[in-house]
């Protein structure tokens, strides 16, 4: 890879989600190195390590536009906690006010920020599916769907703990009922109606991460539609931090819009040097 000897980063953690993100308004990174670029910086003990990695670019008709990559280097639509790293970041740089719209694969995302804690408006959820069923190993799996910017989905169980994420998560996550796209995987648990707790496994990180913002938002989401939950509803992720998510709608009838509240911490910012990259 032939990139500059260093590059101006800032690492971001939302709820335990960690990304890089850069200012590539200059347009710095061309298009077609941007995948290489997070693959080789993503990587943890090696590199700055991270779940992914978010380009800021100029945008004509909002504040402005990213590209996010995971930790593979596939692009994705939308990730919540991205978003609201990326809104803080913007903030901080000055690309944007305390309240901005982006754009992003997904659709427009709106997002308010005040000190540390961000909270985003996701595109309007869509493809919801209820009931749903797939064999694995001759065993039926029982789940819920919906596309909170990228599909989720979704396990209700009585005991967090016990659930086999690591063996089930991928075994889900590239069955053929979801080909070609694929799936993200939470497990979540109810603990009344105002708060529930989850787990992820994401697509492109391939593996459980300690928060998924749209996974939050997906689950909140389907409780609330099941009339099991009512809004705002607090979500404990893998990591402990607790996310808020607002759901408009009627049980078992619509789901309007949702957002998703939290803080965000600034970890670091400064350069990375070639070595990173080998």
């Amino acid at each position: 890879m032939n990139f500059k000897p260093s590059l101006k980063i800032t690492k971001m953690s939302g709820s335990g989600n960690d990304f890089i993100l850069m200012d590539n308004r200059s347009k710095e990174i061309l298009n077609d190195r941007m995948a290489p670029l997070a693959r080789a910086l993503c990587r943890r003990m090696v590199s700055v390590g991270a779940d992914g990695m978010i380009f800021i670019e100029p945008s004509d008709r909002y504040d402005f536009k990213w590209r996010f990559f995971n930790a593979d280097g596939s692009e994705a639509e939308m990730c919540g906690n991205g978003g609201r790293c990326t809104a803080r970041f913007a903030f901080l740089q000055g690309i944007a006010g305390p309240e901005m719209t982006f754009e992003t694969l997904a659709g427009p995302i709106q997002a308010w920020v005040e000190g540390s804690k961000v909270k985003l408006e996701l595109t309007q959820p869509k493809d919801l599916r209820l009931n749903q069923q797939i064999d694995l190993d001759g065993k039926t799996l029982f789940f819920d769907f919906l596309n909170t910017g990228v599909p989720h989905t979704l396990i209700g169980v009585e005991d967090l703990e016990i659930v086999d994420l690591p063996g089930l998560g991928p075994r889900i996550r590239y069955h053929e009922y979801f080909k070609p796209a694929g799936t993200n995987v939470n497990f979540f648990q109810l603990k009344d109606p105002g708060i529930l707790s989850i787990r992820t496994y994401e697509r492109g990180v391939e593996g459980e991460t300690l928060a998924c913002g749209t996974g939050s938002v997906a689950a909140a989401a389907i409780a609330f539609y099941q009339n099991k939950a009512r809004s705002p509803v607090q979500v404990q992720t893998r990591g402990g931090e607790i996310l808020t998510v607002y759901v408009e709608g009627q049980p078992g009838q619509e789901i309007n819009r949702v957002y998703l509240e939290g803080k965000v911490r600034l970890i670091f910012q400064g350069e990375v040097f070639e070595e990173a990259l080998l």
